[in-house]
């Protein structure tokens, strides 16, 4: 069975949306001014972990059916506690909140009249964004129609009005690049792409775009499996032709502002350049269109997963839980949220990226028992043990053992790890054969 064009359109649209949000926005810009002339090699290593990586991600979780069963190659444990920690730390516990919070913080607070209480607005901005949310996850049949033919178009419509006028009127002056992007500008790029979450976000949204293209009547396990790469595909090059824009933007800008904490601070002076004071209206309504269809797309997701895990509450209830639980950890404030989310994203990051790449190779390592635990395992230890020393925790001769590794400062200390024990287990399957 094939779909039609028009239904290709909307199933690529909403996977599209369900990836651009927070993190998307602001990310690509501030990496545009970091880098500056060293611009492009950063945004191809940014690609590769906000772009292929979780198109890859949707492929491998549709054909393996669900993020756990692709975790049990592993082992049980580890697919319960890890699938439970993905769905938790991009959900309720990190992603949904953030993707409340940063519209209000980067593209609301500061154009509030001075003195006002920022704390009651976000409350009331934060309760208005989760309403309309959780109206638009409690009928999920129609989802795909009101994100892909609505909130979409009007996301992109947007993006490339704001694109073409500042390629018409922008101000321009490309800086040399930071310290940071100066040596290994594609490295750094791709350790960038790590805040978006869209690698992990793929482990949720592989299913939620199998089970959409399975309402559209694709009862064949190989009908959705090629539906879902037509869809990544589409989803992707819309994707990396939105980063270039917003990286382009951001390049451009780099000799005109001063670097900042954020991307959104750099967006928010080339619309005011653009368009003046009421150019905040454009900028609001971009924000909170893009993190809105993101959140819709993982409260939708998440609920459908608790609710088969723990079935004694059903689906409409798991959106009440999980919405009200966001909306009081997007009231903790976007620092906070940020401070918790990288160290989590450094532990977890690797592990979903061997995943997915041994995922992809499955017929390689089926009949090998040893390569998805041995594998995972050891680059789940490093990463962590990473993560753990950038917040400031060390684990004294461990840690000093791991930073003897191979790229370890630029945070691929995993990748030579990873290597080292896939070699292994293959040889320890082979000495297991002969035995």
């Amino acid at each position: 069975m094939k779909l039609s064009k028009k239904k290709m359109v909307l199933v690529s649209f909403m996977l599209f949306s369900l990836f651009f949000g927070a993190g998307n926005l602001i990310f690509p810009p501030f990496l545009g001014q970091n880098a500056g002339a060293n611009a492009l090699p950063a945004m191809l290593g940014f690609l590769m972990t906000a772009v292929i990586l979780p198109v890859l991600g949707v492929v491998v979780v549709a054909r393996f059916d669900g993020l756990e069963r692709l975790a049990r190659q592993v082992g049980k444990t580890f697919a319960m506690v890890f699938t439970l920690l993905i769905y938790v730390s991009i959900g309720p516990g990190l992603g949904i909140p953030r993707a409340a919070s940063v519209p209000f913080e980067m593209a609301v607070a500061p154009y509030l009249p001075e003195g006002v209480n920022t704390t009651v607005w976000m409350v009331a901005y934060s309760l208005v964004f989760f309403m309309v949310a959780w109206w638009l996850c409690m009928n999920p049949g129609k989802l795909v129609n009101r994100i892909g033919s609505v909130l979409t178009p009007s996301l992109l419509i947007l993006l490339v009005f704001l694109f073409v006028n500042f390629v018409v009127r922008g101000q321009v002056s490309v800086a040399e690049p930071q310290v940071d992007y100066q040596q290994a500008p594609l490295l750094k790029g791709f350790s960038e792409g790590y805040q978006t979450m869209d690698t992990i976000a793929a482990l949720n949204f592989g299913l939620v775009i199998a089970t959409t293209l399975g309402t559209f009547g694709l009862e064949e396990k190989k009908d959705r499996l090629r539906h879902t790469v037509l869809a990544g595909l589409a989803a992707g090059t819309i994707l990396a032709a939105v980063y270039a824009m917003l990286t382009y933007m951001g390049m451009c800008s780099s000799g005109v502002y001063p670097i900042q904490e954020n991307g959104a601070w750099t967006l928010r002076h080339i619309v005011y350049q653009l368009f003046g004071a009421p150019g905040a209206i454009l900028l609001a309504a971009i924000f909170t269109l893009a993190c809105l269809t993101t959140c819709v797309g993982l409260i939708n997701s998440i609920s459908q997963y608790f609710s088969t895990l723990f079935k004694k509450l059903n689906y409409n209830q798991w959106v009440c839980i999980i919405v009200v639980f966001s909306f009081f950890v997007c009231n903790l404030g976007l620092n906070t949220i940020l401070s918790i989310s990288i160290p989590v994203l450094n532990a977890i990051y690797p592990i979903s990226i061997v995943l997915i790449l041994l995922g992809l190779s499955h017929d390689i390592w089926k009949n090998m028992r040893y390569v998805y635990p041995v594998t995972v395992a050891g680059t789940g230890c490093v990463s962590v043990i990473y993560a753990m020393d950038k917040a400031k925790v060390s684990l004294g001769v461990i840690t000093g053992l791991c930073k003897k590794l191979p790229m370890y400062e630029m945070g691929f200390c995993w990748v030579s790890v990873a290597a080292v024990l896939m070699v292994v287990s293959v040889l320890l399957n082979a000495v297991s054969k002969k035995r």
